[in-house]
């Protein structure tokens, strides 16, 4: 009988916390992806999502306290940000970074060679990505444009799904992608990120809201209150917070958290 693969990445126990700050905001994050799976990440403001995300691809503004990371098997609790891009993890950022003086298509072939070790000219690389900035709408000037320098909230965010298009990341952690979209840029945004996922990858979508949802539906929700993973279910739990609210996961994780500290 065949052994049963790895998970693609699992996480058992992770704690967190922005590296100014002395107490976690993590306090025991349990999650296990496969690959071909599309997981959304939800839960109110402060309740750790953005920290998650970025601890996921070790950000040095953000400090791992407790647990483990695991990798196409291997743990990866001790590798840097660099590390584990080159291994095929990747982050879209909920407000990406402006780079003066270095075109996006400089940093793309740069991103690449780190990533795959694959050393393409300038217009090789111009002629692959012309289908994806084609499809996601984007002028082809752009490509000759300082990175985010001057990009609307839409531009940044379908150049971050270009990044991804290029670099064919194993897991693509997507935080807060929605953020700043119109609903044209949303179904444009999301079209893309549906076109990348593959039998062999998995994406993390980050959001507070569910309209994301309608575009790229998830396999499963996990909510996050005080730290922890306080709900899971299907995309029919989006639905029911779309309603209903964050309350009443706070509370209940309130609860468990008060349940818990008194044994």
């Amino acid at each position: 009988m065949a052994a049963t693969p790895a998970p693609l990445f699992q996480i058992e126990g992770l704690r967190a916390r922005p590296a100014a700050l002395d107490q976690d905001i993590l306090k025991g994050v349990d999650l296990t992806i496969n690959a071909g799976e599309v997981h959304a990440l939800m839960g109110p403001n402060g309740s750790g999502k953005s920290t998650l995300a970025s601890s996921l691809l070790a950000s040095p503004e953000y400090a791992v306290t407790g647990g483990t990371v695991r990798f196409k098997g291997d743990d990866i609790s001790d590798w840097d940000t660099e590390m584990r891009g080159k291994a095929g993890m990747f982050l879209a950022f909920q407000y990406p970074q402006s780079i003066q003086g270095v075109s996006v298509i400089n940093f793309l072939r740069q991103a690449l060679s780190a990533r795959k070790g694959i050393d393409l000219s300038m217009l090789e690389l111009r002629l692959s990505i012309m289908e994806w900035m084609e499809r996601l709408a984007m002028d082809p000037s752009f490509a000759d444009r300082y990175l985010n320098e001057g990009f609307s909230g839409g531009e940044k965010k379908r150049n971050e799904i270009l990044q991804m298009a290029v670099l064919e990341p194993k897991l693509a952690v997507l935080d807060e992608t929605d953020s700043g979209l119109d609903i044209d840029a949303l179904r444009i945004v999301a079209a893309g990120v549906n076109q990348l996922l593959t039998p062999d990858n998995a994406i993390i979508v980050v959001t507070h809201y569910q309209r994301l949802l309608n575009y790229i539906v998830p396999d499963y929700v996990h909510v996050l209150a005080d730290g922890r993973i306080a709900r899971e279910g299907g995309k029919e739990l989006a639905l029911e917070l779309e309603s209903k609210g964050y309350d009443w996961i706070k509370s209940a994780a309130q609860d468990s958290a008060k349940l818990n500290a008194a044994n």
